[in-house]
């Protein structure tokens, strides 16, 4: 099935602080002395996404960023999973010129909001610092503003979640910069010239660097700005120029497993799996009810910590476009049956007694966050509520 307009990606993490795009605030529940501004809200936050690499290691004709699993680009499950943590307020990636047109169709046709592009450079570290220029005020032309702190973030890792966002956002905006690691899996080992070794390094005094990493703007930009065309050419450590450049010791965070990076080919299968696994535990429910909001809030108040929800509100379209909605889900459905993916809904009707609606949420969530929890798996069901 080729994806409509209304075909949205997978969305490969969870959203712990509330719906995507409604603002560039944190999360209420910050920790104290994590630099806010007066009112408790702290400066805007954006992120850059390197995306002009060719794929040479993966060994494909289609740079890997543009590879699809389960029918969509990799790196539209990547803008997704950013897209969704709604104090992000703008997100910039950068792609090569041949590669603009396409970019544009990807964020057209699945729906991706506030991104921008910018044109890449001929290395990581020239296309991430043209990434920083479209942030930054000093450039000509800038339609965008200036965050206090930007995340740098590859394209091609979509298992990013909030949570460890947030904890580098925190760290960097108390540190100037901070990075995701990861212990080593394989033991470091130096060789001579002639190909035999010369010692090997103890496995638990370094660390894998990871993304995602974030700074200080003024940091990460005032440090590109003085940066060699040796470090720009041959660089790939952000972290490395911040402390070079502007002598800023970053914090290091200790990530989950599942940020590593789709490198090789083999790499798109197991992040085609994991997606598969993900859709498979999560649930959609359709609304159709005049009391949308209060039940939507309540229903995902009861359900939010158990499960991972995505809502389609039918009282907010026309008719038209529910048939048309209607008709992508019956078509989702019989592609992810032919794929062995697990889906299900969740139908509510509205109800007059707010009580007894009360009760049959509680219940069907109750019931439905059970059976998942015990089979691993969605519930295919409905639950009406009368």
């Amino acid at each position: 099935m080729e994806p409509g307009l209304h075909s949205r990606p997978a969305e490969p993490g969870r959203c712990v602080s509330g719906p995507p795009g409604d603002g560039s605030a944190f999360p209420v529940d910050l920790p104290s002395g994590a630099g806010a501004q007066p009112g408790g809200l702290p400066g805007t936050v954006a992120a850059v996404l390197p995306a002009g690499g060719c794929g040479e290691r993966m060994g494909v004709r289609t740079p890997k960023q543009f590879c699809r699993l389960l029918e969509r680009p990799l790196i539209s499950y990547t803008l997704q999973a950013l897209e969704r943590v709604c104090w992000i307020k703008d997100i910039v990636v950068t792609v090569t010129g041949e590669n603009m047109e396409a970019m544009r169709s990807i964020l057209q046709r699945y729906g991706h909001k506030r991104i921008s592009l910018a044109e890449a450079g001929a290395t990581r570290h020239r296309s991430i610092f043209n990434g920083l220029k479209a942030l930054a005020e000093d450039q000509p032309d800038c339609k965008l503003t200036k965050p206090e702190v930007v995340i740098i973030h590859d394209a091609v890792r979509p298992f990013v979640e909030e949570d460890i966002l947030l904890r580098v956002v925190i760290a960097a905006k108390e540190h100037g910069a901070a990075g995701a690691i990861r212990p080593l899996v394989s033991t470091v080992i130096s060789p001579f010239a002639d190909g035999c070794l010369d010692h090997s390094l103890d496995r638990a005094k370094y660390r894998a660097s990871e993304m995602p990493q974030a700074f200080l703007f003024d940091v990460i930009y005032e440090a590109y700005q003085q940066c060699s065309d040796y470090d720009l050419e041959f660089g790939t450590e952000c972290l490395q120029l911040a402390l070079k450049y502007c002598h800023r010791k970053a914090k290091l965070i200790e990530g989950p497993p599942d940020l590593w990076k789709v490198t090789y080919k083999q790499d798109l299968y197991a992040a085609e799996s994991m997606i598969k696994e993900k859709i498979s535990q999560e649930i959609c429910v359709v609304m159709n009810t005049k009391e949308e909001e209060s039940i939507g809030r309540l229903l995902e108040e009861v359900l939010r910590n158990e499960l991972n929800v995505h809502c389609l509100d039918f009282t907010l379209v026309s008719l038209t476009q529910k048939l048309e909605s209607l008709m992508w889900i019956r078509d989702l459905a019989k592609e992810v049956k032919e794929r062995n993916i697990l889906l299900s809904g969740l139908l509510l009707n509205s109800s007059q007694d707010e009580q007894k609606l009360q009760e049959s949420l509680g219940q069907g969530a109750a019931i439905i966050a059970a059976l998942v929890k015990e089979r691993n798996s969605a519930f295919a069901g409905q639950v009406l509520v009368a």
